[in-house]
C-alpha cells in the first residue's frame, strides 16, 4: 500500500493524526510523511495544521556525562585516599578544571595543606551524582528539572533545547480512503467524445508561481547609472553622444587648451593606438586656431609658448575622459547661427593606464555635467553642484581650489559620508577657460561651467564594496549580480 493511501487509512478511524505519530506508526522519515500530506493536501483530501513542540535534549557532552557520570564524580573518584597534588590531579581526567571547581563548591574535596606539598583529598566518604541522574532522566523523556538547574545544565553545555516541527492531520472535504485519480487537462479527445462532462478535473492553483524565465540581470553599475541618468533628465539635461572610444589627440587634449608637454599625455597615462596610429578629418579653421592660442596665445592670454606639433594632435588614444566629448558637442554648439543656452551630460567609458588596484582600474566610468549659458560664474557652479549632488544624498558639501589645464577657477568636490564618518572626495569642476571656449567661436559672454565624478566610488559606496575588482573584472561573484535590489539613491 502506498504511504498516501497508509496515511488515509489510519485517519479513518482517527479524527486527528500527528505527523511524527505516523513516523513511529509507519517506520518511515518524517520528511517523506510531510511530502506525502503535501500531495494529499493538494487533493483536499486532508487538512494540516503546523505544530511546534520544544523539548530539552542532552547536547554531545551530556550524553558522555549521562554515561559516564559528572566531570566532578570522575574527578572525585580518580583521587585517591592518600590524596594528589592539585597540578597532578588536573591531567588525570578529561574536563578536570570543570570537574575540580565544582567538586570544590560541592564539599566533595578540599585542598590539604598541613603538610608538606599542598593535596586535593576526598572531603566525603560518598557521593551521589545528581547531575548524572538528572541527565539520565532527561535522556528517557522524563523532565523534572527546575528552571535555574536546567539553565545551569544548558550554561554548561549538558543541555540544549530544540523546537520540533510537525503537522496536526485532519479529514478534508474530498476525504476517501483511496485516492481517485483527477485530470490535469483538458484534451480533444475529451471534447470530442464527451467523457469531460463525467471527469473530475483537478482545481487549479492561481495564486501558484509559474518557473522564472531565463533573463539577464542588471549589473550594479547599470543601475546606479540609471539613477544618474534619471537625476541629469529630471534637471532638464540633454545625453550626449559617447559612443566613440577612440579620440584624437586633438579632441582629448588640444581642444581643452592642455598642453602637448602635458604628463597626460605621456604612455604611462593614455592608451594610445597603433592602428590607426593617426588621423587627419579635423575642422581646419578651428585647428588654426587651437594651435595659435597654444603657441602664441590670444583672447587675452599669451598661452603657452611652444612649437606646436599637428603630428602630436593627430595622434589616435582611447579617450581619457568625457570632456572630449563635451568640447566636440561645445564647438557643434558655436556653429549656431544664434546661440542658445544648453544643459548637457554623459556618463560612459574613459581609459587611462593606470596601476590596477582596490580602488583603481584601467578603465572605468566618467560622470560629466555641462552647462552653457551667458554670464555663469562660481556661484551658479556651486548652485548646480549643490542641487545635483543634493538628489544623490549628499547634503552636506565642501569646496577646494585644485588647478585643470582647461578650467579657471577649479575646485575639488569634498561631501560628508555619515557612513565612514568623514569627508571624501566626489568629484571636480570648474568653469572652463576663455581659451577653450573662445576659439571654438562662442559669443564672449558665454561661460561653460561643468563636473565630473566616477561611477564606481559611488556604486561601491552603495553596495557595500570596499574592493573595485570586485565589482569589474574576471573575479565578479555572478550571484551578487543575481541578488543584489535595485539601487534607490536618497532624493
Amino acid at each position: 500500500m502506498e504511504l498516501n493511501e497508509r496515511i488515509l487509512k489510519y485517519l479513518e478511524n482517527s479524527d486527528k493524526a500527528d505527523t511524527l505519530k505516523l513516523c513511529e506508526e509507519f517506520n518511515e522519515e518524517h520528511q517523506k510523511i510531510v511530502g506525502a500530506v503535501k500531495s494529499l493536501e493538494a487533493l483536499e483530501m486532508v487538512i494540516s495544521e503546523a505544530v511546534k513542540i520544544t523539548k530539552w535534549e542532552l547536547t554531545e557532552e551530556g550524553e558522555l556525562v549521562a554515561n559516564n557520570g559528572s566531570h566532578e564524580a570522575v574527578l572525585y573518584r580518580s583521587i585517591p585516599d592518600s590524596g594528589v597534588p592539585q597540578s597532578e590531579a588536573m591531567k588525570m581526567v578529561p574536563n578536570a578544571k570543570v570537574g575540580f571547581s565544582k567538586a570544590m563548591s560541592s564539599g566533595w574535596i578540599y585542598i590539604d595543606k598541613s603538610s608538606g606539598p599542598p593535596l586535593v583529598k576526598r572531603k566525603v566518604d560518598s557521593i551521589t551524582d545528581i547531575v548524572q541522574e538528572n541527565l539520565s532522566e532527561i535522556r528517557k523523556g522524563i523532565d523534572n528539572l527546575s528552571e535555574n538547574v536546567r539553565n545551569d545544565y544548558k550554561k554548561r553545555k549538558l543541555l540544549q533545547e530544540v523546537t520540533i516541527k510537525s503537522f496536526l492531520l485532519s479529514k478534508g472535504p474530498q476525504f476517501a480512503i483511496t485516492i481517485k485519480k483527477l485530470e490535469t487537462d483538458l484534451t480533444s479527445d475529451m471534447l470530442l467524445s464527451g467523457s469531460w462532462k463525467t471527469l473530475e478535473f483537478k482545481p487549479y492553483n492561481f495564486d501558484a508561481l509559474g518557473q522564472p524565465p531565463e533573463c539577464g540581470h542588471l549589473h550594479p553599475l547599470l543601475k546606479v547609472r540609471s539613477e544618474f541618468r534619471e537625476i541629469f533628465l529630471e534637471m532638464g539635461f540633454t545625453e550626449m553622444p559617447t559612443n566613440k572610444y577612440v579620440e584624437s589627440s586633438f579632441w582629448n587634449f588640444d581642444a581643452l587648451f592642455q598642453p602637448q608637454q602635458h604628463p597626460a599625455r605621456d604612455a604611462h597615462d593614455t592608451f594610445f593606438m597603433s592602428s590607426p596610429a593617426a588621423t587627419t578629418e579635423f575642422p581646419m579653421e578651428y585647428l588654426e586656431r587651437v594651435k595659435k592660442v597654444h603657441s602664441k596665445g590670444g583672447y587675452g592670454s599669451q598661452g603657452y609658448r611652444y612649437d606646436w606639433k599637428i603630428e602630436e594632435a593627430q595622434k589616435n588614444l582611447l579617450r581619457t575622459h568625457t570632456t572630449a566629448v563635451s568640447a566636440r558637442m561645445l564647438y557643434r554648439l558655436a556653429q549656431q547661427t544664434e546661440f542658445t543656452p544648453q544643459k548637457y551630460f554623459s556618463i560612459d567609458k574613459v581609459f587611462r593606464n593606470e596601476t590596477l588596484d582596490a580602488t583603481h582600474l584601467a578603465e572605468f566610468h566618467q560622470v560629466e555635467g555641462v552647462v552653457a549659458d551667458r554670464g555663469l560664474g562660481l556661484a551658479d557652479l556651486i548652485t548646480v553642484l549643490d542641487a545635483f549632488f543634493k538628489r544623490l544624498g549628499f547634503d552636506q558639501l565642501q569646496f577646494k581650489p585644485a588647478y585643470n589645464p582647461y578650467t579657471e577657477p577649479s575646485m575639488e568636490i569634498f561631501a560628508y559620508h555619515t557612513g565612514l564618518a568623514k569627508w571624501i572626495e566626489i568629484g571636480n569642476s570648474g568653469v572652463f577657460r576663455p581659451e577653450m571656449l573662445l576659439p571654438m567661436g562662442l559669443p564672449e559672454d558665454v561661460n561653460v561651467i561643468a563636473w565630473g565624478l566616477s561611477l564606481e566610488r559611488p556604486t561601491m559606496i552603495k553596495y557595500g564594496l570596499n574592493n573595485i575588482r570586485d565589482l569589474v573584472g574576471p573575479k565578479v561573484d555572478l550571484r551578487m549580480v543575481y541578488n543584489n535590489p535595485i539601487c534607490r539613491l536618497d532624493k
